[in-house]
C-alpha cells in the first residue's frame, strides 16, 4: 500500500480473539456499551465471516475516533443486514424496515440508529454499479450520487462507519476472484474514496485509493511498488537526517512541532506521474517529510525555516492555506534541494 505495512485484515471469527483486538483500541471508559454490541452481534452473527468483518469495521472506526456510537454500529449493522450469514436476527423483523424491533433500538440507542443507517447504505453500492447511462456523463452521475449520499444521511457518523467497512473489504478481497475485487476496486475509486476525500478523513481516502489501483491496474501497482522497495532502506536513513536537522531547527526557534516521514500512497504516485507526465525517476516527492503544527502561523514560519536550511524548487509551492481544496484541506505544499543535492 505505501511504506509502511499494509493493514490487514480481520478474519478472527472467536468473540475472545474480537474482545482482545477491541481492548487495544478503545477507551476503558466508554467499553459497556460497545461489549454489549460486541457480544450482541456474535451471538446473532456467530463464528461467521459476517461478524469478523463487523470486528474489523469497528477498529478501522475507534482508530477515527469518532464516538462509542459509530464503533457499536459498526458491530452491529451486519445483523440488520437481511445477506449477513445468518439472516435476519430474531428482535429485529423487518416488520417496519430494517432494525424497526423496539428492542433492538432500547437496548442500543443512538448506536441502534447509527446502525440502520450504515445498512440502509447498502443500496448505494448498487445504485453505484449501475451509473452507466451513456446518455449522461457518468462522472456527473456519479458526483450526484455522492451528494444524494451525503444528502439523505442525517448523521454524518453513518457515512464514516461505511466508509470505514467499506475499507476493511478491500483488505479482505486481496484473495477473492479477480472480478469480485474489480467491483470493489470500481466501487472504492469512483464513489467511497471521493466521500472519504469530501470528508476529510484522509487515511481512509488514500488506503482505499491504493487499494482500488492495486486491484484495477496490477501490473502497474507492482511495477511502482518494487521501485518504491528497491530503495526504500537508503530513503528511510535519508528521511531520519533530514527530521533530525529540521526538528532541531524547530527547537532553536521555539516551534512546537510534530515532524515525520510521510509514507507514499502508490495510486498518488501515479496520479501525479500522469497528471504531470513525469518518469518515476523525475518526481521530486518520493522522499517526503511531514511537519504538523498547532497554529496555522507556524506553517509559515516552518517553510521559512525549511527554505533556509534547503534551496527551494521552483514552481513546486502550493499554498492550500490561503487557497484552501474544496474539502477544506490545509497545508503548505513546498520542495527543496536537501543533501546530496536530492529532492525532498
Amino acid at each position: 500500500m505505501n511504506e509502511t505495512a499494509r493493514p490487514r485484515c480481520f478474519d478472527a471469527t472467536d468473540l475472545e480473539t474480537a474482545r482482545l483486538a477491541l481492548a487495544r483500541v478503545l477507551p476503558v471508559a466508554e467499553n459497556d456499551l460497545l461489549w454489549r454490541a460486541l457480544a450482541y452481534a456474535h451471538e446473532q452473527l456467530g463464528g461467521s465471516v459476517a461478524f469478523s468483518h463487523s470486528v474489523g469495521t469497528a477498529l478501522i472506526v475507534a482508530e477515527l475516533r469518532v464516538s462509542a456510537d459509530a464503533v457499536a454500529a459498526a458491530l452491529l449493522h451486519a445483523c440488520l443486514d437481511d445477506a449477513s450469514a445468518t439472516g435476519t436476527p430474531p428482535d429485529a423483523h423487518p416488520a417496519g424496515g430494517l432494525g424497526a424491533a423496539p428492542d433492538f433500538d432500547a437496548r442500543f440507542g443512538t448506536a441502534a440508529r447509527l446502525a440502520r443507517g450504515v445498512a440502509a447504505m447498502a443500496r448505494i453500492e448498487t445504485l453505484a454499479t449501475s451509473a452507466t447511462d451513456k446518455r449522461i456523463d457518468p462522472h456527473a452521475q456519479l458526483e450526484a450520487l455522492r451528494q444524494m449520499v451525503l444528502a439523505m444521511v442525517e448523521d454524518i457518523r453513518v457515512v464514516l462507519v461505511k466508509l470505514a467497512e467499506r475499507t476493511h473489504a478491500l483488505r479482505c478481497a486481496a484473495d477473492e476472484e479477480e472480478s469480485t475485487r474489480e467491483a470493489l476496486g470500481q466501487q472504492a475509486r469512483e464513489l467511497f474514496s471521493p466521500l472519504a476525500n469530501r470528508l476529510g478523513v484522509w487515511q481512509l481516502k488514500w488506503e482505499m485509493e491504493d487499494w482500488a489501483f492495486r486491484y484495477l491496474e496490477p501490473d502497474t501497482y507492482k511495477t511502482i511498488a518494487a521501485k518504491l522497495d528497491e530503495k526504500r532502506a537508503n530513503r528511510e536513513a535519508y528521511i531520519r537526517g533530514i527530521i533530525e536537522r529540521l526538528q532541531a531547527e524547530l527547537d532553536l526557534h521555539g516551534i512546537e512541532a510534530e515532524v515525520s516521514g510521510r509514507p507514499k500512497h502508490i495510486a498518488s504516485i501515479v496520479n501525479k506521474m500522469r497528471r504531470k507526465r513525469l518518469s518515476f525517476e523525475q518526481l521530486y516527492d518520493i522522499r517526503a517529510v511531514r511537519v504538523l503544527v498547532r497554529h496555522e502561523i507556524d506553517c509559515y514560519t516552518v517553510l521559512g525555516l525549511a527554505h533556509n536550511l534547503w534551496q527551494p524548487i521552483p514552481g513546486e509551492f502550493d499554498d492550500y492555506i490561503s487557497q484552501p481544496k474544496s474539502n477544506d484541506y490545509r497545508s503548505l505544499h513546498t520542495a527543496v534541494i536537501g543533501p546530496e543535492d536530492r529532492a525532498v
